[in-house]
């Protein structure tokens, strides 16, 4: 059994994570489980699998300096991406940043809603997923591919009145087949890239 870190302060991420790792014979634990005193982490990557691989080295190198640890600490990140905006315009990884502020759930749901609005009140969307592994300071894998990517989605410009923490866009993504709010589904779809993940780490395990 290997005990693997999740490098996030993301609750609803680290949940997550929890349902991928559960049909598997190992431990995750999270920054949470650790007296430490977090790092900023300098997300300046111009992509999901740059930024998993700037947060992984950085938890990872900190929990060995302050606790002396060296679990394999993984991260994650992810982009979005919204058909109909030209190139310069899209989220990509600055989901949160707009105009140089981070926003708030809140704020997300407000601007996002404007976004949709100016694409007729709707549009497809998917999010490109990331993860970044780091064994060691010599052993660190990587992956980005469309197996751990979002189910494609509608954007839409209103908003359902339910915002989950840590996933604010729930309040703007409709299901498409079913032609119902993320919050208002008995499952999650974000859930289909579950065993894309769940994949990665088992091909790493037998490496």
């Amino acid at each position: 059994m290997i005990t693997f870190i999740y490098g996030t302060g993301n609750e609803g991420k680290f949940l997550f994570m929890q349902e991928v790792f559960a049909p598997l014979e190992h431990t995750l634990l999270g920054m949470r489980d650790f007296s430490i005193s977090l790092p900023h982490v300098d997300e300046s990557g111009n992509s999901p699998l740059e930024n998993a691989r700037i947060k992984a080295l950085t938890y990872y190198q900190t929990l060995l300096e302050q606790r002396n640890i060296q679990y394999p600490l993984f991260s994650c990140d992810s982009g979005l991406y919204i058909e109909g905006l030209p190139e310069d315009e899209q989220p990509g990884v600055h989901v949160r940043r707009v105009h140089g502020k981070i926003l708030t759930d809140e704020e997300m749901v407000i601007y996002y809603s404007s976004v949709a609005k100016s694409l007729g009140g709707k549009a497809k969307a998917r999010y490109k997923n990331a993860i970044c592994l780091v064994v060691s300071a010599n052993e660190i894998y990587e992956y980005m591919d469309d197996d751990i990517a979002s189910a494609e989605f509608l954007l839409v410009s209103k908003p359902h009145p339910k915002i989950e923490p840590g996933f604010p866009l729930n309040s703007l993504s409709v299901h498409i087949e079913s032609g119902r709010y993320y919050n208002d589904l008995w499952f999650k779809p974000r859930n289909s890239s579950q065993e894309g993940f769940r994949q990665f780490f088992q091909r790493v395990i037998m490496q």
